[in-house]
């Protein structure tokens, strides 16, 4: 199943070749602030699904001819691991790791969807990077978080990419300018991903292939980082995971043109402005 939020706020999922507006269903307000219609859905997700594509409000869409925003807007938490992937930290010269210096935060005003723009700040003389990764999606609330049981607290995956200014102030600044969180563009539930561990992660700028790895090169897996985050802060549903970037990692300008693709996840196209 995927969920996906659209034209200003509105709710969908998909099962099998089937989109439906589930909005008025749900109950949901639009107009809500702050945004936490897709988070109280996670939260609640078992009881509320139930019987929806069936409801009386429930009604079917063209996916193909909806504008889709970002996932979740608002989430409790936006987490991220630094240098995750050897061949990441080679290329920068990094003496970071993600099993060295655990989990770092980003704004959640960074999040955008796969219809907005990234657009660059006017930092001139500084190269902005683009990052390719998996989003991680908590379904169920949880601190101290065993790794047997990390998995069953993942609702589901989506698309991430990690924008970034290079430089030395601290990294929470330089990756949380407005617009640097793309992420989309729908939520798969973990169940259509039955093997997390082996996913293919590609993204491209202007049709030129930059990145390309698999998840189980991750330094520190994805129970692992559940295991480790929640170890800190409790999780909550809707909170979101980055798993780290690849080699291949480069600057972008006004005017390229972004693609990142996750097999079994999803893709989406981002402008840069």
């Amino acid at each position: 199943m995927k969920l996906f939020r659209f034209n200003g706020g509105r709710i969908g999922l998909t099962a099998g070749t089937s989109s439906y507006d589930i909005t008025d269903a749900l109950g949901v307000d639009t107009a809500m602030w702050p945004p936490v219609q897709m988070v109280q859905l996670i939260a609640d997700f078992d009881a509320k699904i139930q019987g929806i594509t069936k409801h009386p409000q429930t009604r079917s869409v063209d996916f193909s001819t909806l504008r889709l925003d970002v996932p979740i807007e608002w989430p409790n938490k936006l987490l991220a691991y630094p240098v995750n992937y050897i061949k990441h930290g080679e290329e920068m010269k990094s003496t970071n790791r993600a099993d060295r210096n655990g989990f770092f935060m980003k704004a959640n005003s960074s999040l955008s969807g796969p219809n907005d723009p990234i657009v660059l700040p006017d930092v001139p003389g500084r190269e902005i990077h683009h990052e390719c990764e998996l989003g991680i999606v908590i379904g169920k609330k949880g601190r101290n978080i065993s790794r047997a049981d990390a998995l069953g607290h993942v609702f589901g995956y989506a698309c991430l990419i990690d924008m970034v200014v290079r430089g030395n102030e601290e990294r929470v600044m330089r990756k949380s300018y407005d617009s640097f969180c793309p992420f989309g563009p729908y939520i798969v539930t973990a169940d259509e991903v039955p093997d997390p561990s082996g996913l293919q992660a590609r993204l491209w700028v202007n049709d030129v292939l930059k990145q390309d790895a698999n998840t189980r090169d991750l330094i520190v897996d994805i129970p692992e980082m559940i295991e480790t985050a929640s170890r800190v802060a409790t999780l909550f549903p809707g909170d979101i995971i980055a798993t780290g970037t690849p080699e291949g990692v480069g600057p972008v300008v006004r005017g390229d043109r972004i693609r990142i693709a996750i097999e079994n996840v999803g893709e989406m196209t981002l402008d840069v402005r």
